[in-house]
């Protein structure tokens, strides 16, 4: 078998452990996390992150080439023969498994079935062939019934595949998509990531749903991440973090286990004393109020840093620089920072099938990444490199403006909207916040303007918004794992005028849409009408960029509509903005 070739990155946000993992004619799924070889892998010092999701360490996968640290199975099971048409396992085929060719016509290649089954519970087996053909007349021995899969010859549709028996029954794959294509047939819980029968879920009451295997809804990844921050950002922090496996224990602070206290002073060459590494590790890991945060927390320690600032130093991976506010940006926007220097940290801890998790949709099951009865206290993380500009908004202001009339109808609005899809799901709608929806169209629309001003391509530019009860600002970044996350181009953008006119060119830009009137006069866009105006010639980025997926915009929060053209949230500032505030023509 040829070597199977994957960057790191991809192992969280594209072939993650459950996921599919395509090579030429073969199919592979990456296993979970226990049969991984964790000697290949390294550290990842992030204890903020670490804590937040329950484990000891993450684990950077490794990028050896000579011994693979991640463990793959062949998936789907089941394999067609190209040649004679033969429709099975490879057992079935009479072939091996690290040379899969037909074993009656001697076809030197097989192909993985294009068609699998999943279920919302995250549970993913073979399509089932032979309950396909024969429904009711199922046989329970199906070893006795050879099954061959066929195309016509007519189109290139599924209606032109043919399963067919050798008791002499066939059916045509034409609507196996359809939701109750199986009627009463339930998911049977199979995990293969986890390993064998064992880890079948049992009672599984929910539908299996056919789709391709390379389609986009077979997995979709729950990643969490944090922006590292002092002093967790500083090299002693990062260090001793790096050695959590025998520094965290209790033992490593008693008389009998100095000797570990020892070892790790010469390890970091004794640019450290002993004294401070014992309180570095009390700090980080024996601390009573460092327990597990939330996403909200981690969030706000993040924004409370942005808002302080920090100096350049030796070993800081955080560095970021207040810059004075254009007069014209006055009263909105209360501070500006050149983050010149971050490090992003990115784990997954999870994924789903069919739905993606999201805030509107949060009872989407996650499913595990290592076996219940064998948990590994380690989670895979990779870690990014790369600057940004940070913009504080002032709240009050924000809040002041969102009761007005206008900005209350965009909310009932919005909240209809998410009853109306909650409904559907029969679970409860999520609130809607509408200075989080303001906010975060504000950091679309920079978005938008910084990736032709700072030479970023859109895709690579990303946000982070900070919005809650006290607290209002956006943090737009470029990060990545090599030296193009670090070119300066963006921070470089924060610059009293520079950032001003970015303002102002990108609010002049987008205050009107080539889909006007019917974007700006929208009731509900994008997925279960969590938009308002926007859409895809105006406010839309690439995913990568957003972390709502293009979720909770509305271009008329910022600009107005053609019926309340001054209760935009830039109009409302208009006596202060008036060198930013568009003209809106319509």
């Amino acid at each position: 078998m040829a070597e199977l070739k994957v960057r790191r990155s991809q192992l969280l946000s594209t072939y993650g452990v459950g996921g599919l993992l395509p090579d030429e004619n073969a199919s592979f799924m990456v296993a979970s996390l226990d049969q991984w070889d964790q000697g290949h892998l390294t550290p990842v010092p992030e204890p903020r992150l670490a804590r937040a999701l329950n484990v000891a360490a993450l684990y950077l996968p490794s990028a050896s080439k000579k011994t693979g640290s991640v463990s793959v199975i062949r998936f789907p099971f089941i394999q067609s023969c190209s040649k004679c048409g033969r429709l099975g396992d490879l057992a079935r085929l009479k072939s091996a498994w690290n040379d899969p060719k037909c074993g009656f016509c001697k076809s030197p290649t097989l192909t993985p079935s294009r068609l699998i089954v999943i279920c919302q519970d995250g549970h993913i087996d073979d399509f089932p062939y032979h309950y396909w053909v024969h429904a009711e007349y199922y046989s329970p021995d199906p070893g006795a019934h050879l099954l061959e899969l066929k195309a016509q010859g007519r189109t290139s549709s599924l209606g032109d595949m043919v399963v067919s028996c050798s008791c002499g029954r066939k059916r045509s794959l034409a609507d196996a998509f359809f939701p109750n294509a199986f009627g009463p047939m339930r998911c049977n819980g199979r995990r293969p990531w986890l390993g064998g029968a064992k880890f079948t879920e049992k009672n599984c009451d929910k539908k299996p749903r056919a789709t391709q295997r390379g389609a986009s809804n077979v997995w979709f990844p729950s990643i969490a991440s944090v922006i590292s921050i002092p002093p967790y950002s500083e090299a002693l922090s990062k260090a001793v973090a790096a050695d959590a496996g025998f520094l965290a224990d209790p033992e490593a602070l008693t008389p009998e286990g100095r000797v570990l206290i020892t070892t790790a002073a010469k390890k970091y060459g004794g640019k450290y004393s002993e004294e401070e590494i014992i309180a570095e590790i009390k700090r980080l890991f024996h601390n009573d109020d460092s327990g597990t945060a939330n996403t909200a927390q981690l969030k706000k320690q993040e924004f409370a840093a942005l808002v302080e600032g920090r100096e350049d130093g030796p070993g800081r991976d955080f560095v970021c620089l207040p810059v004075d506010v254009d007069p014209s940006l006055y009263p909105l926007v209360t501070g500006v920072r050149r983050v010149t220097r971050l490090r992003e940290v990115r784990a997954l801890f999870g994924f789903s099938r069919l739905t993606a998790p999201s805030e509107d949709n949060p009872e989407v099951k996650t499913s595990p990444l290592s076996p219940e009865d064998h948990k590994v206290p380690w989670l895979p993380a990779i870690e990014n490199i790369g600057e940004g500009i940070f913009i504080a908004l002032d709240r009050d202001r924000l809040e002041e403006w969102s009761r007005q009339e206008f900005v209350q109808g965009r909310l009932e609005q919005l909240t209809a909207n998410a009853k109306a899809a909650a409904a559907q799901r029969k679970q409860q709608p999520a609130p809607v916040d509408i200075i989080k929806v303001a906010v975060h169209t504000l950091a679309h629309v920079l978005i938008d303007q910084l990736s032709m001003d700072a030479g970023y391509p859109t895709s690579s530019i990303r946000e982070r918004l900070y919005v809650d009860d006290d607290s209002a600002g956006v943090l737009l970044f470029t990060a990545s794992a090599d030296s193009a996350g670090s070119l300066g181009g963006l921070a470089a953008q924060a610059d009293t005028s520079t950032l001003a006119n970015v303002f102002r060119e990108g609010l002049q830009r987008l205050s009107w849409c080539s889909a006007d009137p019917v974007c700006i006069e929208s009731t509900g866009a994008g997925t279960d009408g969590r938009n308002l105006a926007a859409c895809h010639n105006c406010v839309y980025l690439p995913e990568t960029s957003c972390e709502g997926f293009n979720g909770g915009l509305d271009r008329g929060l910022l600009f107005g509509t053609p019926g309340s053209r001054d209760q935009g949230l830039f109009d409302a500032f208009a006596s202060d903005l008036s060198g930013l505030t568009p003209s809106i023509e319509r």
